[in-house]
């Protein structure tokens, strides 16, 4: 057991939109500490959206971001030799980091040619409401109200 909980990170806004979130996403989507390809990617699949859906390419992304973010979670836990799934609430940092993870994961699945293309895709569909990303919001969600009749083992 650690003694104190590390000291959060203080991240620095990205280039172009001055936001910390952006930064976040870019971290998540980087591969091997190349951090500028990331960006350029990002960017790249950001002005994408932009052409597609004649829309802000940003507040899109932020649109797509908040319906991917999940409210509650189902963790595992032993009661009495019996494993049972939890519901439980997830706080706001979480919520945002596996939001992130999710729209990530999808689009690497997806069956576009290049990255930014892939990404693009998949942020204008989670904006909609509609894509994989969404799909597993609500499959989380579906199986946390499935499982509500065991939120009393909650720790």
């Amino acid at each position: 057991m650690r003694k104190s909980k590390p000291k959060k990170r203080i991240l620095l806004p990205d280039p172009k939109f001055n936001d910390t979130t952006v930064t976040r996403f870019v971290n998540s989507l980087m591969y091997d500490g190349k951090k500028s390809t990331a960006f350029k990617t990002f960017y790249d699949a950001i002005e994408l959206v932009e052409n597609r859906t004649k829309e802000n390419g940003l507040e899109t992304f932020k649109k797509a971001l908040g319906n991917v973010c999940p409210t509650v979670e189902v963790k595992s836990r032993r009661v009495g030799g019996a494993t049972f799934q939890i519901p439980s609430e997830i706080r706001s940092d979480r919520k945002t980091a596996l939001g992130m993870k999710w729209l990530i994961m999808y689009s690497r699945k997806r069956n576009e040619k290049s990255m930014k293309d892939k990404l693009a895709g998949e942020i204008i569909s989670a904006s909609k409401g509609e894509g994989a990303a969404v799909k597993k919001k609500d499959d989380t969600h579906r199986m946390a109200e499935a499982n509500k009749a065991f939120s009393h083992f909650r720790v």
